[in-house]
């Protein structure tokens, strides 16, 4: 049987365009994209292809963009990058993905407190600001309850009370669904991760606007204007243009399709399993995104059954599934450890059906009861 796959927000999967396009490049056209012989030159002008075809997705110059290893290296790179070059004060948000928040940590950075709401708290942010903060990183959406965050308004803060700092902003949550080249238009540093939106895994970039102080984390080539060394990813980062392409083309009919989905999941939740309630509701979030609690359940016990039914979803960033303590992302919404352990993250995206959704509104009551009945 076809699982019912619901967790987008871990990995989408690979868009036809995205492999086609990758094809000849882990095949005949194998060359190393720093080589200056014929078989090179066709590599790297893929790469530079690329960089060409994504920038105006963007609202960038090729030139600012990176290509990394995935979002994770993207967000480390904009952190300790911008702190190696310019040292001072680093701020992020309470509930950014640990990419970010372990690498605020790392160089002594403060987290900014977030809302029940599922929003960082400008005011609190406000307070924290000053002229010794050198970077401010706050994500487009959150990565596990899909909430927009104000990115504009929290701009607008940062140039007026911390006008020496950089603004960084994790993407990788908005990109399926967001205008990235207008979400973040304000921001210095934006990190993507393919895989997201329907590229291959293992590729990501970070656009680092000109004039932006960066210093390389890794060592060991000239690659990416000396920002980011290694060989490139030549297929990944094909694919990761074809699905970002793809995505733009298609986002407003993938936003109707995959909303109304979203509310057919929710209200059969709400209807079929009682004390289910929705993860900061009322507040803007994604179309993908479908956060619950089934009161006096945990997590763990039932997505062991829901994955026996058939139905793949998660209960934290996929980068943090397997630990057993509460999703910190929960904690710092103000969610008791018990609480936050019968959360549980439903996710949809581009080729979700409503054949998904059906076979998740079979299970999960179905397996709530059997817990809850012990």
């Amino acid at each position: 049987m076809k699982p019912g796959y619901l967790d987008y927000a871990a990995t989408a999967p690979l868009r036809p365009e995205a492999l086609s396009a990758m094809l000849p490049y882990l095949a005949e056209h194998f060359g190393n994209p720093s080589g200056s012989h014929s078989v090179a030159r066709r590599a790297g002008d893929a790469v530079d292809s690329a960089r060409e075809r994504m920038a105006p997705l963007l609202g960038c110059d090729p030139s600012e963009i990176v290509f990394t290893s995935g979002g994770t290296e993207a967000c480390n790179l904009a952190v300790l990058g911008v702190y190696r070059a310019s040292g001072g004060e680093v701020l992020c948000s309470a509930f950014e993905h640990h990419a970010v928040l372990d690498a605020c940590a790392a160089v002594g950075g403060r987290p900014v407190p977030v809302k029940a709401s599922g929003v960082i708290d400008l005011a609190a942010l406000a307070t924290m600001l000053g002229p010794e903060v050198r970077l401010v990183s706050i994500m487009l959406v959150n990565n596990e309850v899909g909430t927009v965050q104000p990115l504009s308004e929290a701009v607008e803060l940062v140039r007026s009370l911390a006008p020496a700092a950089s603004v960084h902003t994790d993407a990788v949550a908005g990109a399926p669904w967001l205008d990235l080249a207008a979400a973040t238009s304000g921001a210095e540093l934006v990190s993507l991760s393919a895989h997201k939106f329907g590229g291959p895994k293992g590729v990501g970039a970070l656009v680092v606007r000109s004039g932006t102080a960066l210093r390389p984390v890794l060592y060991g080539g000239s690659q990416e204007r000396e920002r980011r060394p290694g060989t490139h990813n030549v297929a990944g980062i094909v694919g990761m243009a074809a699905a970002l392409e793809t995505t733009l083309s298609r986002r407003s009919e993938e936003q109707a399709r995959v909303t109304a989905l979203r509310g057919q999941l929710l209200e059969g939740l709400r209807r079929s399993v009682p004390d289910t309630a929705e993860t900061a509701a009322g507040a803007e979030k994604v179309p993908g995104s479908c956060h619950v609690r089934f009161r006096g359940t945990e997590q763990e016990e039932l997505l062991v059954l829901l994955d026996d039914a058939g139905v793949c979803a998660s209960a934290a960033s996929a980068c943090a599934s397997g630990a057993l303590e509460p999703s910190h992302v929960l904690r710092a919404m103000g969610m008791s450890s018990d609480e936050a352990r019968e959360a549980v993250r439903f996710s949809l995206g581009w080729n979700t059906t409503a054949a998904d959704v059906a076979l998740a509104l079979a299970a999960v009551p179905k397996a709530v009861e059997q817990l809850r009945a012990g």
